[in-house]
């Protein structure tokens, strides 16, 4: 994969399949959403999940740190910041994202048919549980290239995706925008980390004679 091209690609992406489909959000979007969105009463599990992307943003960085520091593992603490880089990238796209297209929430274009688990006040487009738990997900699996640790972040950034979308907060379409952006913002952490804070070894710019 081109790290360096790979996030700009993937924000063209996102502008484009926004535009293409908020035309079409009142057919097959609205439909879809509508079908997962199907009650008024929305279980504990898909609220606790959607309230779990904070915390653990927050408490994941933090606890790498501390331990790295104890440790003295320079390494931990390094991987720390790349999570930490990647959650900032994250918000900064999404917030500008949010402010810039204004998309208003599903519940209120549709009040009648869209059942919300919480009002809330910013924009809808892109879902920001989703691109945080993505970009968690994302840098994670990027420090831990193991299974036990990719498959169980990325199925539960899934979950927080659907979750969005069961509790009525979101279109499908910011879900996977959300799921898009977090994605990149971890991969371009990544490459600014290299870029910036990895040492050149000694000689390795020098003209050989």
């Amino acid at each position: 994969m081109n790290i360096k091209r790979s996030p700009i690609k993937s924000i063209i992406l996102i502008a484009g399949c926004f535009f293409f489909h908020i035309a079409n959000a009142q057919n097959w979007e609205i439909d879809l959403l509508k079908n997962i969105n199907s009650s008024q009463s929305h279980p504990a599990f898909q609220q606790n999940i959607s309230k779990s992307v904070y915390p653990l943003a927050l408490a994941t960085p933090i606890t790498m740190f501390a331990v790295g520091l104890i440790n003295k593992d320079k390494k931990l603490q390094q991987q720390s910041y790349k999570v930490v880089g990647s959650l900032l990238i994250n918000t900064a796209i999404t917030q500008a994202m949010k402010y810039t297209i204004n998309r208003n929430r599903p519940y209120q274009d549709y009040p009648t048919i869209i059942f919300p688990d919480n009002i809330e006040n910013d924009a809808s487009f892109p879902s920001g549980h989703t691109s945080t738990a993505f970009a968690l997900a994302t840098s994670m699996s990027i420090q831990y290239k193991k299974w036990y640790v990719v498959v169980p972040a990325f199925a539960w950034a899934s979950s927080v995706g659907y979750s969005r979308l069961y509790l009525g907060e979101h279109y499908p379409t910011d879900v996977f925008a959300g799921a898009v952006i977090g994605v990149s913002s971890a991969y371009l952490s990544e490459w600014l980390n290299k870029k910036l804070f990895t040492p050149t070894p000694k000689g390795a710019n020098k003209t050989p004679r």
